[in-house]
């Protein structure tokens, strides 16, 4: 262990004296305080020799400074320093001082410094502040007292330099030492590190904060500097020492332990050694795959036509033979004959368990020369891979170090056997160096044997996607039948809870939907639970959250952990942040993107916008699976979500009930308040004891009201660490100017106060302020004080002369009133908001043109979105028109909304109706009604809202593809007058994925012809009348690309599927068709002429509900017209006959059936159901007696059973329960006047929720029977 020596200004990372120059310096110990040098280094006295180090520039790259402009970034190069070099002395900073080195903990590393937020950017801008304090501050001092504080100044520059280029090699640190936090003695230094860490940021920060308002106030920063200065450095207490000792003093005993020395790897008792022999001989739920697998793997086929079809951008596994495995994957990564199929999914999930499976079966043994099976782990060593395959097929050691005759043996293997190659747990080091190795790899694969066939298991889709030549075979959780199998086995020995305690089943089956499914959890709560079968033990793990668990190291938090670890260190501090939201949490890219920001994750990249380099960052999350996307926002999956509490247990807090306040750590950095309820005044004044929060989140009322002032106030007079805040709504904003490091404050509901405290211009390192529904009336005077704020957004401004603006870099989200204020005054405030991004405005009526053109929207090159709202119903008037026409909204504009807009027609914009600079009198004379000069008008508009406009005639200018080329969305509602929309020219627009008409009864179009079209809704399902539905339209649906359609139509007697051009749609739902009588229309003809017909391959649910006049749906409901139909619900259709119940067995896929309202039902040709249903529903269906129970013998998937208003229906025997309904969870059984028996209370024992009323004929049982939850 090499020793340590430093002084109180010195640091042992960064030999201290780097600068713009690269200059380096030393100084003896009496000159800085000789006494606290000695004293530290007797703390090291039984270490070896000291070794010095320096710091040598190698790169200079230039990068952007946290404050604006560049500051030049230097790259060092740590290298060892021989004992003669010690007399290099180069004499640097005030007086004669030097400052000697002589030792170092860190080892030889090339060490990026970073330029990050919340730590000082560059050494230009500690040089300015420390000029400033030179020629400022000293020149009131003289003689001895000068040069005492010139000296003190030096020091503390070098201080605050050395903690600043300390960081980079604590962060490594860090990261090292995540990978042995398994070890005790490492989890034990881990968080004091960080905590050492987070202190040295604020540190740093701070002086960045005193930088910034050297820029703003000038010479009148110098008490508040003098401040920071005695606090930071002089008398008996040094924070800038302080700090830099601690880290040292960790990180010493921490490299004491090795950690200097690790390779970045998984440790061996962390991951485990696989093979191909699996370790249960039953697998559980995974039958489809392992099916599809042996029958894609094993299918015959001759030496020619030897690949099967499962090619890229192919969804479904097909065993089909195809014409030439070159044509059918085109992917890059193709560097050999083999086809690789990978297995993808979240660790634990099962990848590994069902390629063992698939090497152990049979058909598959006998079908592969050779069954080769390869433990990759994130070591892709080329030579090590070939070894271990020569090995496996001779069975003989490979001597040879010599890659290429490892290669040519491997290759001449390859050509006279066929392989299935199996490279278990691969990660993203194959991908490094451009997959150089990889394809290195691949390299004697070129010549294989038809019909090798090569499959690898990652937890990476991108591995997947950049290795496999196939689509992944992509693993889900189990689902909920199987995985509480498989759940029984890993808990109870006999492998079923029936000879178990019924009550301790009851709490295994609450616990089971904390494990999403997910085997790995199975098994490492089946190892707790199993270790005490007392309901209290059990009660207690219910209750406890997974990550608190006591888990061995193969289990499935420490397995999920190993994919955290595989991170850059950016991204695990922005993804172990996330633990501070709860689960469940929808999250915003953008809006995290922000916040990550202002934490200080984020690095700069060139002149990239650090939001930019945000979302950069989520989208590698997003790509390594760690969120997954859900309707345009985005989640984590509950187990990863567990995963990133343990690993931030020391930094995020999330308080869900009031007895957590008692349990928040001292030192948290992130706090989360969760709980709305009544809490009381001492747990929340408690929170000021957290002196060193970075994030305060509080997203719901407190106490049920408005976060009081006063407690705010008390808050924010302790936490100046505070970073980002966001709280639900305030009475009113307490001065919060001594928040130095705020950057980040949001208030989400509608709060009182009209003005900002002047104190706010303070917050100079404030970047976003959002005040999302509050009203100002006016801005401080010192506003453009926040040099740092980059997005104002608020619900409304008060245009009136109080109301200020600022011409500076600052994007604007806002929301006016125009009817407020003197008649103009919104507009002119909108003309010097040059920044303007997103603008809604409302009440434009009545406004004249000439104001109107005041706003200069056109001149608004930030603006993306666009709001424009009239008040009420009236009228056309000519003015509207003109109105409209000069709130031209600029060609960068991406949302565009018009609500009530009174106008028969949209102006016709142009590209050139309106220059750069034109003069708001010369708008008015631009009349440009030439509908041809359109493109260009919208180049970027992603979105189009056109809502409330009742007397708007028609959209053909607008919709025309040159006007609009990039549009994604379109929707208008509640149009009564549109006639008109150019839905046959759609076509043409390439981006065009969603389009909505609601409330539309006149419009019509001819075609619908959009290849690039997603999701199509027509009418409103709320609304069954005339006034809200969507019009006529064409039977030529011509969508390759639709997923989703929405119909509903009043006009609308009969519907031509047969016509309808939708392959990809996978859902459909026919809503309130008052008129319709017939689908498809020419009955029979579907089925037995498919080439006149356009099936529906793809749908997976379909739903037909409040279509009063529909009798039949026997053509619609066939095998060969929906195959992949897994959802079916038909509700309230009164006059509906019949229905094909005879053939639902056909539906292999089908799980969800739900039949209710639909009294006229006659089943004469029977009612036989899938095995595959898991949810069944019934509702006064008709007479089904007939047929139930016997329908339900074969249903052992079933989970869910309803039976609601069904006469007739007599009895289900008991044993039906218990013998063949053997997954159900959930019965409802209300208002069947003739039943009588369900086998009394004891078969119905076993199921969790039950709910039986309206029953009067059932004695056996306690009228009404409720257990469990009730069926939503």
């Amino acid at each position: 262990m090499q020793a340590l020596v430093h002084n109180q200004y010195t640091t042992s990372s960064a030999s201290m004296g780097v600068h713009d120059g690269g200059t380096r310096f030393e100084s003896t110990p009496d000159e800085v305080g000789g006494d606290d040098r000695s004293t530290h280094a007797s703390m090291y006295q039984e270490t070896a020799e000291p070794i010095d180090y320096e710091y040598k520039p190698i790169i200079r790259n230039p990068a952007p400074s946290a404050i604006g402009g560049h500051a030049d970034r230097d790259i060092w190069e740590l290298q060892n320093v021989t004992q003669t070099s010690k007399e290099n002395i180069l004499d640097y900073g005030p007086r004669n001082s030097n400052i000697r080195v002589e030792g170092s903990l860190h080892t030889p590393v090339t060490i990026g410094i970073m330029d990050a937020i919340g730590v000082i950017s560059g050494f230009k801008e500690c040089d300015y502040l420390f000029q400033w304090a030179r020629s400022t501050i000293l020149s009131q001092f003289s003689g001895t007292n000068e040069q005492g504080l010139d000296e003190e100044l030096f020091r503390l520059k070098n201080g605050l330099q050395c903690l600043r280029d300390t960081l980079p090699a604590m962060y490594e640190l860090i990261d090292r030492a995540e990978w042995r936090s398994h070890k005790h003695y490492v989890a034990e230094l881990l968080p004091k590190l960080r905590d050492g860490v987070y202190d040295a940021e604020d540190l740093l920060d701070e002086f960045r904060w005193y930088m910034l308002k050297v820029k703003v106030d000038g010479n009148g920063s110098q008490s508040s500097f003098m401040d920071f200065f005695n606090s930071v450095i002089r008398g008996s207490f040094n924070k800038v020492d302080s700090i830099q000792k601690r880290l040292d003093n960790i990180s010493m005993h921490l490299r004491g332990m090795g950690l200097h020395d690790i390779t970045i790897r998984f440790d061996k008792s962390v991951r485990p050694e696989t093979s191909s022999f699996p370790d249960e001989t039953k697998i559980f739920g995974r039958d489809m795959e392992l099916k599809q697998i042996i029958e894609l793997f094993c299918a015959p086929r001759n030496s020619s036509d030897a690949h099967p079809k499962r090619q890229k951008g192919n969804s479904a596994l097909d065993v089909s033979t195809s014409t030439s495995a070159r044509n059918q994957v085109g992917n890059e990564s193709r560097i050999s004959d083999l086809l690789v199929l990978p297995i993808v999914g979240i660790g634990g999930v099962g990848k590994t368990t069902l390629a063992q499976h698939i090497c152990s079966h049979e058909e598959v043994e006998s079908h592969f020369d050779k069954i080769i099976w390869v433990c990759v782990s994130d070591d892709f060593d080329v030579k090590r891979l070939t070894k271990e395959v020569i090995q496996s097929c001779s069975e003989k050691y490979a001597t040879t170090e010599n890659l290429n005759l490892l290669q040519k043996i491997f290759s001449d293997i390859a050509r006279t056997e066929k392989l299935l190659i199996v490279l278990d747990d691969m990660w993203d080091d194959v991908l490094k160096e451009n997959r150089k190795h990889w394809n290195r790899f691949c390299a004697p694969l070129r010549n294989v044997l038809p019909g090798s066939m090569m499959l690898i298991t990652t937890r990476s889709p991108q591995v997947a996607d950049k290795v496999g030549t196939m689509d992944p075979i992509t693993l889900e959780g189990l689902e909920d039948d199987a995985f509480w199998k498989f759940f029984e086995v890993c808990v109870f020995e006999s492998g079923s809870s029936s000879n178990n305690d019924p009550e301790l089943e009851h709490i295994g089956r609450r616990i089971v939907p904390k494990l999403q499914g997910s085997p790995l959890a199975a098994k490492t709560l089946g190892r707790i639970l199993r270790m005490n079968l007392q309901v209290a033990h059990w009660n207690d793990v219910l209750e406890s959250e997974l990550w608190k668990l006591s888990q061995e190291e193969t289990e499935i938090l420490p397995a999920l952990r190993l994919s955290y670890m595989y991170l850059p260190f950016r991204l695990k501090r922005c993804f172990s942040f996330c633990a501070v939201y709860p689960k469940d949490y929808q999250f915003q890219k953008d809006r995290l993107a922000e916040i990550w920001v202002a934490e200080g994750f984020v690095e700069p990249q060139g002149d990239t916008p650090l939001q930019d380099i945000g979302c950069e960052y989520f989208n590698d999350l997003l790509n390594r699976s760690f969120f997954q996307e859900v309707h345009g926002k985005y989640l984590i999956h509950d187990l990863l979500h567990d995963m990133a509490q343990k690993v931030s247990e020391h930094e995020c807090f999330i308080v869900e009930r009031e007895s957590d306040f008692n349990d928040i750590p001292p030192n948290v950095r992130h706090l989360s308040i969760l709980f709305g309820g009544d809490i009381d005044n001492a747990s929340l004044l408690s929170l000021y004891h957290l002196t060193k929060l970075r994030t305060l989140l509080c997203e719901k009322p407190l106490a049920n009201k408005k976060t009081p002032a006063s407690l705010m106030e008390k808050w924010l007079s302790k936490l100046l660490y505070l970073r980002v805040i966001v709280c639900d709504s305030t009475n009113e904003l307490p001065a919060i100017g001594n928040l130095k490091h705020l950057r980040y404050l949001q208030i989400l509901s509608a709060s009182p106060f009209k003005s900002l405290p002047a104190e706010f211009c303070r917050l100079y390192n404030l970047q976003i302020l959002r005040l999302e529904k509050c009203i100002l009336e006016s801005l401080p005077d010192d506003f453009s004080s926040l040099i740092c704020l980059q997005r104002l957004e608020s619900h409304g401004f008060q245009c009136n002369s109080r109301f200020r603006s600022f011409q500076r870099e600052l994007y604007y989200e806002v929301s006016v009133d125009v009817a407020n204020g003197e008649q103009g005054s919104a507009f002119r405030c909108i003309k010097n908001i040059n920044q303007l991004g997103e603008l809604v405005m409302y009440n434009i009526d009545k406004q004249s043109k000439e104001h109107a053109a005041e706003a200069q929207l056109q001149n608004k090159k930030y603006l993306e979105m666009l709001n424009l709202s009239w008040y009420g119903l009236r009228s056309p008037e000519d003015n509207d028109i003109e109105v409209l026409r000069v709130l031209q909204p600029p060609t960068c504009l991406k949302i565009l909304l018009l609500n009530g807009y009174p106008g028969v027609s949209l102006p016709r914009w142009s590209a050139s109706s309106l220059s750069d600079h034109i003069n708001p009198s010369e708008i008015l004379e631009v009349l440009v009604d030439n509908a041809n000069d359109i493109t260009g008008i919208f180049p970027v508009l992603t979105e189009l809202v056109i809502d409330k406009c009742q007397n708007l005639s028609c959209l053909e200018h607008i919709l025309h593809p040159d006007c609009v080329p990039a549009i994604r969305e379109i929707t208008i509602k509640d149009c009564k007058n549109l006639v008109s929309v150019p839905a046959e020219r759609f076509g043409d627009l390439r981006c065009l994925e969603e389009f909505t008409v609601q409330g539309c009864p006149n419009i019509s179009f001819r075609s619908l012809v959009a290849p690039s079209l997603k999701r199509l809704v027509l009418g409103r399902g709320d609304d069954y009348s005339y006034e809200h539905s969507c019009g006529n339209f064409a039977d030529n649906i011509d969508c390759c690309s639709l997923t989703y359609f929405f119909l509903s139509s009043y006009h609308l007697t009969s519907i031509q599927l047969q016509m309808w051009n939708l392959p990809a749609l996978e859902e459909l739902e026919i809503s309130n068709c008052e008129s319709l009588t017939s689908i498809i229309g020419q009955s029979g003809q579907v089925l037995k002429n498919t080439g006149g017909s356009r099936a529906f391959p793809s749908l997976a649910s379909l739903s037909i509900v409040w279509c009063h006049e529909l009798s039949t749906m026997d053509d619609l409901l066939a095998e060969d017209y929906i195959p992949a139909i897994e959802k079916i619900c038909i509700k309230f259709c009164i006059s509906l006959k019949s229905l094909p119940g005879e053939r639902f067995w056909k539906f292999s896929s089908l799980r969800d059936l739900e039949i209710s309202g639909c009294g006229r039902l006659s089943w004469k040709n029977g009612f036989f159901l899938p095995s595959s249903l898991q949810r069944l529903a019934l509702a006064q269906c008709g007479d089904i007696s007939a047929w139930v129970p016997d329908c339900l013998e074969n249903l052992t998937s079933l989970v869910t059973l309803e039976i609601s208003l069904c006469r007739h229906i007599t009895s289900i025997p008991g044993s039906l329960w218990s013998t063949n309904l053997t997954s159900l969870e959930n019965l409802s059984i209300e208002n069947c006047a003739d039943i009588v028996s369900i086998g009394g209370e004891n078969a119905i024992s076993e199921i969790q929720n039950v709910w039986i009323t309206g029953c009067p004929g059932m004695e056996e049982l306690k009228r009404p029977m409720v257990r469990g939850k009730r069926i939503p």
